[in-house]
């Protein structure tokens, strides 16, 4: 008898075509692809109530050539002008490219690029080559009222670079990219801000070849989006790493900048610590373009010490058992550890099959072992440092965590983990293909209300019949943790999306969440900021935003709720 073939989806295995809108939604590098695949399909299939025969007709998949109706908008002498200051060669007028650049990697956008719909497309893209260039661009912009759009790696999740009122997009990445300094003895790294993240970390964890220091660097920040963000990407959205509970946010990382805006350029002081005032640095950090154009950052850096990194897993009984945990750890003062992540029992379950480790002899010893699944949560870290310092933070956390009921997995589920942390967000395009969107949001909390803000923001998207809601704790403070929710539906229509999505936020803002914990705020969250912070802060911004840009011409049309 002919034994019956497994049927397997079409997922995408090929560059997007070159032009098309799939080129500019795709996630990630043009070649790099993530299948959903054995234990997930299935999950997905029972989820959505689908069967094979619905994973044979794809939906707007984007091929078509990038079309774009909208005038370039600019004037012929504006043109020239741009063109004698940078070259022919680093003024883009095409179509393809002027969408490219307008564009972030925001659901919706994705969603409306599929359908080609293109709603906001700069009117010029311009890659600066240095800082006297940048100079130059923002003071004759500011003088021709021409909207400037700051774009680095192009991963803003929240509409962070969409152009609503045409301009320019300044390109940063394509030139302004390299790491130039690494001072040893203050042990900092002075970077243009357009470098690429794997390019900061390589070039760090190099510095004895490249800039000849006695040791080699690393600068401790690693997001999900490490291949497809910038240095100056991370300060202006305040982003946070998957080792930042042990290194810090980037806001922790910064210790001086240099702005081009149009009321002048400045670059803040790069002492350790000063009482000279209100720190016009900090005031910086998280400005979202919205401010001015980051050209150049100081970053903290850290001995690199990859021989004592020692990793850690455990299963705990209960979401309230690990959260305690966790706690008590964070609370400990012992040190703390570099990646340090809990799941709820629902991300757990997704992610013990996303690692091929359902149905392991793990698994099957955690639930002989009373470790249920839909309850039991996956607790892994790291710990990086001196090698005393590692060895005693590792034992404690051990400690802690068989007091509370875990048991211990060792260090595997944590290398399964590394080896797809960065392709996770790859299985987008293929998922979007069948009209199923993966999507995140992210917010921080006390300790006291930890527990509530995760159990109402839950059962607001498990409102939705069918919906998959997986969270996670993954940067650890002693006065409380983000909660990370990743939410998978099947739904077509944009305008839906948005609605879902808006319900989400409501609830984080409700239930006492901060807005965004590490996303940054761009346009899609703004209309929330000014009930987050209220009407006395957010003048603060305003007046910051009137002093240093008078002519609203960086990054308009709602960036952090500013006009």
């Amino acid at each position: 008898m002919k034994r019956k073939t497994k049927f397997v989806p079409d997922w995408s295995d090929k560059p997007p075509e070159k032009g098309s809108y799939r080129a500019v939604f795709k996630m990630g590098a043009p070649d790099r692809f993530k299948h959903p695949g054995d234990p997930w399909y299935p999950m997905l299939k029972e989820a959505f109530g689908m069967d094979d025969s619905d994973f044979n007709r794809k939906v707007f998949e984007g091929r078509d050539p990038v079309s774009v109706s909208a005038e370039i908008g600019l004037s012929r002498t504006q043109v020239d002008w741009f063109v004698h200051l940078l070259g022919r060669d680093n003024v883009s007028l095409d179509p393809f490219n002027r969408v490219k650049y307008s564009h972030g990697q925001t659901m919706e956008e994705a969603m409306e690029l599929r359908r080609g719909i293109v709603p906001y497309v700069a009117r010029a893209v311009i890659h600066p080559e240095n800082k006297r260039q940048v100079q130059e661009i923002v003071s004759y912009c500011n003088q021709q009222k021409i909207p400037i759009y700051p774009y680095g790696g192009g991963s803003s999740v929240t509409l962070g670079v969409r152009p609503v009122r045409g301009g320019i997009i300044l390109s940063m990445a394509t030139h302004m990219n390299r790491v130039l300094e690494v001072n040893e003895q203050n042990q900092t790294a002075r970077v243009q801000a357009g470098c690429m993240g794997p390019v900061y970390e390589e070039t760090l964890n190099h510095s004895v070849h490249l800039f000849r220091t006695r040791r080699n660097y690393t600068g401790g920040h690693f997001p999900q989006s490490l291949e497809m963000s910038t240095v100056g990407g991370w300060v202006a959205a305040l982003g946070s790493g998957q080792a930042s509970t042990y290194y810090g946010d980037a806001c922790d990382l910064v210790l001086s900048q240099e702005y081009v805006t149009p009321a002048g350029t400045f670059r803040t002081l790069d002492y350790p610590s000063a009482a000279t005032g209100p720190k016009v640095n900090d005031i910086m950090k998280g400005s979202e373009g919205a401010f001015g154009v980051l050209v150049e950052v100081t970053m903290k850096i850290f001995r690199y010490m990859p021989k004592n990194c020692r990793r850690f897993s455990f299963m705990f009984p209960s979401w309230e058992a690990a959260v305690n945990a966790a706690r008590e750890i964070s609370q400990g003062e012992f040190g703390k550890p570099a990646v340090f992540r809990i799941s709820d029992a629902e991300e757990t379950d997704a992610g013990l099959k996303l690692y091929h480790l359902s149905g392991s002899m793990l698994d099957r010893v955690a639930t002989l072992l009373k470790y249920k699944p839909m309850k039991r949560c996956l607790c892994m870290g790291t710990v990086e440092g001196e090698r005393g310092f590692v060895r005693n933070v590792n034992r404690r956390i051990f400690r802690i965590c068989i007091r509370k009921g875990a048991l211990p997995l060792g260090g595997f589920p944590v290398k399964r983990w590394e080896q797809t942390r960065y392709s996770e967000p790859y299985l987008r395009d293929d998922l979007q293909d069948y009209g199923i969107l993966i999507d995140t949001l992210e917010t921080s909390i006390g300790w006291d209300k930890f527990q509530t803000l995760h159990d109402a923001v839950r059962k607001v998207i498990k409102s939705r019949p069918r919906t998959i809601c997986m969270a996670h704790a993954s940067h650890i403070y002693p006065q409380g943790a983000n909660l990370y929710f990743i939410f998978i539906v099947k739904m077509g229509d944009v305008e839906e999306y948005r609605r879902f999505r808006s319900g989400i936020l409501d609830a984080i803002l409700i239930n006492g969440g901060a807005m965004s914990h590490h996303h940054g705020m761009g346009k899609m969250i703004a209309p929330w900021l000014g009930r987050h912070l209220g009407s006395v802060q957010m003048e603060v911004l305003r007046a910051l935003k009137r002093h240093f840009d008078p002519n609203d011409i960086m990054n308009p049309g709602g960036q952090l709720g500013l006009d």
